[in-house]
């Protein structure tokens, strides 16, 4: 590895402290086995990586479940 591309300890230290402090991770699962791959092939074939496919759908959700009217609540069965 050429001298220009290590990264130190403290560098590798630092970068994990800002992620650690400036973002929310979450783990996903995905059914069936090989999902991944197709929803990494979709994100690639509009020009996004899977992280972002993936926070624009929720962000698309989101909007679209806020702009539809709440359901009824459903009458009392007594």
């Amino acid at each position: 590895m050429p001298e220009e591309t290590k990264i130190s300890k403290a560098q590798q230290k630092a970068v994990h402290k800002y992620v650690k402090n400036n973002y929310d991770r979450i783990e996903l699962t995905v059914k069936p086995k090989g999902r991944k791959e197709e929803l990494k092939a979709h994100a690639e074939g509009n020009g996004e990586t899977l992280n972002a496919f993936i926070n624009r759908a929720i962000n698309e959700t989101m909007k679209r479940d806020n702009a539809q009217p709440s359901p009824s609540p459903s009458p009392d069965k007594e």
